[in-house]
């Protein structure tokens, strides 16, 4: 069986119930990016204003194009303007918008076999509109977004192999994802410790405030019980005996 080993040194194993080959769940945490660290210096505020342009690398960005500054909070449905560089290969300029977070359980993954420490973890589906309006060519890449929980700290989002979960897939931006095109997709981030998401954020680099999404968080999905589903169910042979 194939193992993950997260940022927090844990081995994450999941396989799939339904089918004989595994799936994979990737629950990562992001030690390195921790925003409030014990001792030292981490838990200072960078030295750079929140209002200053956030590093372009090599990303050449179009005429009449303005890139969001650092520090820059929007809501839910507010779009930012970046410029992405996930390795020296590719980069372009991005329009992302975090379109709305909402609670999920641990019991939509009960096609995999969780260890105790993902058990215990809390799910959420954040739901993203991300637009290539640069020149570059960001097929594969990831979507550039960290979800920050109640104890500061940042966390990846979690990705899946052979089988996604159906309520979010989860995926990173498809083949063909060049100039002009726009993606509509859904991460899941699994707050761990039963920890709650607080906002979601961009922030390519430690020195630099991030730009921060927030807004109401959407309930856990309430599911028909099943009465009522057996009433849609009559309803709907109803309807085709009374055309």
């Amino acid at each position: 069986m194939s193992t993950i080993r997260s940022g927090e040194g844990h081995n994450v194993r999941v396989t799939s119930h339904r089918r004989a080959r595994t799936a994979l769940l990737a629950a990562l945490l992001a030690p390195a990016l921790l925003l409030s660290a014990c001792g030292g210096e981490s838990n200072q505020k960078p030295n750079v204003q929140g209002s200053t342009d956030l590093p372009r690398g090599s990303v050449k960005v179009p005429d009449g194009i303005t890139l969001t500054k650092a520090g820059t909070a929007l809501k839910f449905g507010e779009p930012a303007v970046v410029a992405y560089e996930p390795n020296t290969q590719r980069s372009s300029v991005l329009s992302v918008t975090v379109s709305s977070v909402q609670a999920g359980k641990i019991a939509d993954f009960a096609a995999y076999q969780l260890d105790d420490r993902t058990r215990k973890s809390r799910p959420y589906y954040v739901r993203t509109t991300v637009k290539n309006i640069g020149t570059g060519d960001l097929s594969g890449a990831a979507v550039p977004l960290l979800a920050v929980n109640n104890t500061n700290a940042l966390v990846q989002p979690s990705t899946f192999t052979n089988r996604s979960l159906a309520q979010c897939p989860s995926t990173a931006l498809p083949a063909g994802f060049v100039a002009g095109k726009a993606y509509q997709g859904c991460l899941v981030y699994l707050m761990p410790d039963g920890g709650s998401l607080v906002e979601m954020s961009y922030r390519p680099l430690q020195a630099f405030e991030p730009i921060t999404w927030k807004g109401a968080i959407l309930p856990v999905k309430a599911e028909a019980s099943k009465g009522a589903k057996a009433k849609v169910g009559n309803n709907k042979k109803k309807k085709k005996a009374n055309p």
